[in-house]
C-alpha cells in the first residue's frame, strides 16, 4: 500500500506544475525535522495540492544536512538546498524563495511554533485576492515576558521611525504570490531585513492572527544579543532616523555648552567666583566625547552598509542542491529530447530514402529515352 501511495505521489507531482511551495531555512534543527516533515506533509496532502518542500540548510553542525539528505531522496517533494557556510537566516529565506517555484510560497520556521495546520486558512487568503498573507502573533507561549514585551516595542518603534508600514508582531510566517516572490527577486541588496523588504513591495496584504505555539523539540538559536542586531539591522536598513537624531543630540550639546560658556562668563565678571575650572572641564569632554563617539559609530553603521553593497557579493552561496523530483523532471526532458532527435533522424532518412528513390527513377526514365 504503501508502495502504491508512494508511487502516485511520484508521479502526480511529476507531472504537474507545483502549486505551493513550503520554504523552511534549518540551522541545527535535527531533533525537530522528521516532526516537521510528517506535520506539513499530513496537511498538504489532505489539501489535494502539488506541492513543494525547500528545505534550506544554513551551514548546520549537527546531523540536520544528513536528515535532509535523506528526506530528499526519499521524498519526491523535497528540495534540499545546501549553503556553503552559514551566512544568516535573512540570507537562507533569500536561497528559499530563490529556489521555490510554487504559484504560492509560504515561509516557516523548523521549530512548529508556527503549525503547519494555518495553511489552509492562509491559501483562502490567497485565492481570495491576496498577494501577501501576514501571520499576525495574537500569543507567545513558551517565551519570556522580556521578550514577548521587547518584540512588542520593537515593532512600534520600528513603525514609527520607517517610512515603510511593517505589521506589528509579525514574524516571517506568512504567504508570498508568484507575483510578490518575482518582486523580491529583483532586490539585490547585500544587508537584508526581509520582514522590512516583505512590505517595501506592497501589493494586497491580508492580516490573520494566530496563537504561536512552544518550540516542538530542541532549543532556540537566537538569543538576546543576536535579537538586538537583528533589531538594528531592521532600523539601520529602513531609516535614517538616528542619523537625524545623532544631529540633534549634537546641536543640544553644541546649545548645552554654549549656554554654560556664557553661565561661566557672568557669573565671573558679575558675582567675581572663580573659575573652579577641573570637575566642569572633565564633565564637558566625557559629555562631548560620549556624543561624539556615539554619533560617529552610527554613521559607520550606515558607511558600513554602503561598503558591504558597494562590493557585489552575492548573498549566498550554494554547495548543493538535491532534488528528486527535478531529477526525475530533467531525466523526463532528456529522454523527450532523445526521442525528438531519432524521430528527427528517422524523418531524415526517409527522405533521403525517398531522394535515392526519385533520383534512381529519374535515371531509368532518361536511360530508356536514351533507348527510344
Amino acid at each position: 500500500m504503501n508502495a502504491l501511495i508512494e508511487n502516485w505521489r511520484t508521479g502526480f507531482h511529476i507531472d504537474r506544475k507545483v502549486e505551493v511551495s513550503i520554504v523552511v531555512p534549518l540551522y541545527n534543527e535535527h531533533e525537530v525535522i522528521t516532526m516537521m516533515h510528517e506535520r506539513l506533509t499530513a496537511v498538504l496532502i489532505s489539501l489535494g495540492v502539488c506541492y513543494e518542500l525547500v528545505l534550506v540548510d544554513d551551514g548546520s553542525r549537527d546531523g540536520t544536512p544528513h536528515m535532509m539528505n535523506s528526506l530528499a531522496k526519499k521524498d519526491p517533494c523535497v528540495t534540499a538546498v545546501f549553503l556553503s557556510r552559514n551566512f544568516g537566516k535573512e540570507a537562507a529565506l533569500t536561497a528559499g524563495l530563490e529556489h521555490a517555484t510554487g504559484k504560492a510560497v509560504i515561509i516557516m520556521d523548523a521549530d512548529l511554533q508556527d503549525p503547519p495546520e494555518l495553511i489552509p486558512q492562509m491559501l483562502k487568503a490567497w485565492k481570495d485576492g491576496a498577494d501577501v498573507v501576514c501571520m499576525r502573533r495574537r500569543s507567545r507561549a513558551g517565551e519570556t515576558w522580556f521578550k514577548r514585551y521587547s518584540a512588542h516595542q520593537f515593532y512600534r518603534v520600528l513603525n514609527a521611525i520607517s517610512d515603510v508600514d511593517i505589521p506589528a508582531d509579525t514574524g516571517d510566517f506568512r504567504l508570498l504570490s508568484r507575483k510578490a516572490v518575482d518582486m523580491l527577486k529583483q532586490l539585490n541588496e547585500r544587508n537584508r531585513y526581509m520582514k522590512g523588504l516583505f512590505a517595501w513591495i506592497g501589493l494586497p496584504t491580508t492580516v490573520i492572527e494566530y496563537d504561536r505555539m512552544p518550540r516542538a523539540a530542541g532549543t532556540t538559536k537566537w538569543d538576546y544579543l543576536s535579537l538586538f542586531n537583528l533589531a538594528f539591522q531592521g532600523i539601520t536598513s529602513f531609516s535614517t532616523v538616528p542619523l537625524r537624531i545623532a544631529m540633534g543630540v549634537g546641536l543640544l550639546t553644541a546649545l548645552f555648552g554654549v549656554l554654560f560658556t556664557l553661565w561661566i562668563v557672568i557669573k565671573t565678571l558679575v558675582l567675581g567666583d572663580p573659575v573652579q575650572g577641573y570637575p566642569s572641564l572633565i564633565s564637558m569632554i566625557t559629555i562631548l566625547g560620549g556624543a561624539q563617539l556615539l554619533s560617529i559609530g552610527l554613521l559607520g553603521e550606515y558607511i558600513g552598509k554602503t561598503y558591504y553593497e558597494a562590493k557585489q557579493r552575492p548573498v549566498y552561496l550554494v554547495r548543493d542542491v538535491v532534488s528528486r523530483r527535478q531529477a526525475a523532471r530533467a531525466a523526463a526532458s532528456a529522454n523527450a529530447e532523445a526521442q525528438t532527435a531519432a524521430t528527427a533522424a528517422a524523418a531524415a532518412a526517409v527522405a533521403a530514402a525517398a531522394a535515392t528513390t526519385a533520383k534512381a527513377s529519374t535515371a531509368g526514365t532518361k536511360s530508356y529515352a536514351t533507348y527510344k
